[in-house]
């Protein structure tokens, strides 16, 4: 079993610090993560915390309007940042020599950014997202499925609702004011975690942390928000006419949290699902039945109330309820218990061999250890998860499919083509 040694020390200013010392190969991950999302916006300014994504790129006090990607690129690293429903990171992938540079990039914009926040530059990010909504959502094929599904699973009010992207009507209300308010309510240390993963001295990565983070204060405490869970209900079902040449049939179940019990064994259901071509729904509706092009099964890692997808595309000529009835099936026959457990060990081995590609590189280690820091409190569980995998049986799984995947918490969504041949 793989074991990660962890280190952890709080500054005085509340932000937590996690440096795991890898000396395989001379560089580092700078991973920051703070604990905002979508899910923590008010009604009216849906899309916020992916705006500040973008805004966070484009200068502080001390670095100039894109200067962070200069700065990074020039030293030979690589940086993104990415928004999800409970968080929203920053990260850089830097030789090991150009640690400080990262730390302070990262400083500075948590402690130098509110000033540089310009009308100018809030309103060419606000296009930049609006260009990107339309071009992921809106003028895409099957573009408004999973904002159309979130809608469906979750009630008015619930903060798993609205999609990350947020709405143009949102986006256009998006003050100045709002969102330096924003900035000064989430982005502060205590609502943070810093990981420092790769080729450094523990002490060293502290000491450092300490130097360029010390001494931003603390924020006025972050507003708290839980995505409360669905009580099982009715199955919720609607269809979309897009410009599209194809069926598509989006099924949507309620499922395990990140790391809460259960969700390991739904996470590896959707490698015995969907993963291959020796997989359930793969071997069923794309090899035997022919009925499907592609078939995929997914449990996103939220920090509440779980997400799982099965999606699948007809072939010509086929229906969306033909292609329903034959996912169906499959979901009945694991919730029965038709599933021994030498299937079951295939897909938990296909499930720790893509844990193993994702804890391989330092970015992706940094990142899974700020989830579980962010999530659960405890970095620990990146060492937790092998053992929880490796746990997962036959019989857990048709636990799974018997109490998760049934109708009372489904949303089934159709995607077809529009009347008149309109496909895109």
């Amino acid at each position: 079993m793989v074991t990660f040694d962890l280190e952890e020390w709080t500054l005085d200013n509340g932000l937590r610090v996690i440096v795991q010392e890898d000396h395989t190969t001379p560089v580092v991950s700078v991973h920051i993560m703070y604990h905002v999302g979508s899910k923590h916006e008010r009604p009216g300014r849906t899309g916020f915390a992916h705006l500040f994504e973008h805004l966070m790129f484009q200068g502080s006090e001390h670095v100039a309007d894109d200067g962070h990607f200069k700065l990074i690129q020039d030293a030979g690293g690589t940086l993104n940042g990415s928004t999800w429903f409970d968080r929203t990171n920053y990260f850089e992938t830097l030789p090991s020599n150009e640690l400080e540079l990262g730390l302070w990039l990262e400083s500075d914009r948590l402690g130098f950014f509110e000033s540089a926040i310009t009308q100018e530059k809030l309103d060419n990010q606000r296009d930049v997202v609006k260009n990107e909504r339309r071009q992921a959502y809106e003028n895409r094929p099957y573009g408004l499925a999973v904002e159309t599904i979130l809608r469906m699973a979750y009630t008015e009010g619930h903060p798993y609702r609205h999609p990350t992207i947020g709405y143009m009507e949102d986006l256009d209300a998006a003050g100045l004011d709002d969102v330096r308010s924003f900035f000064r309510t989430f982005y502060a240390p205590d609502n943070a975690v810093l990981v420092l993963v790769g080729a450094l001295d523990a002490d060293r990565g502290f000491k450092l942390a300490d130097k360029y983070f010390g001494d931003i204060p603390r924020g006025p405490g972050a507003r708290r928000v839980t995505a409360p869970p669905v009580p099982a209900g009715v199955e919720v079902r609607e269809q979309i006419d897009d410009r599209v040449q194809f069926p598509r049939v989006y099924m949507f179940h309620h499922a395990p949290a990140f790391a809460q019990p259960g969700f390991e064994s739904a996470d590896v259901l959707s490698y015995l699902l969907a993963d291959g071509k020796s997989s359930r729904l793969y071997r069923k509706l794309v090899y035997e039945d022919r009925i499907a092009q592609d078939v995929s099964a997914q449990v996103w890692p939220t920090e509440d109330c779980g997400l799982s997808f099965i999606v699948a595309t007809a072939r010509p000529g086929v229906s969306a309820p033909a292609l329903e009835a034959a996912i169906l099936e499959v979901l009945s026959e694991l919730q029965a218990g038709r599933l021994d457990q030498r299937e079951a060990d295939g897909s938990v081995n296909r499930a720790l061999r893509e844990l193993v590609n994702a804890l391989d590189g330092v970015g992706g280690r940094s990142d899974a250890i700020a989830t579980s820091a962010t999530f659960l409190g405890r970095p620990s569980y990146v060492n937790e998860i092998f053992g929880r995998v490796q746990q997962v049986t036959a019989e857990t799984m048709t636990e799974i499919a018997a109490s998760w995947f049934i109708p009372e918490r489904r949303a089934t969504l159709y995607v077809l083509p529009r009347p008149g041949g309109e496909g895109g």
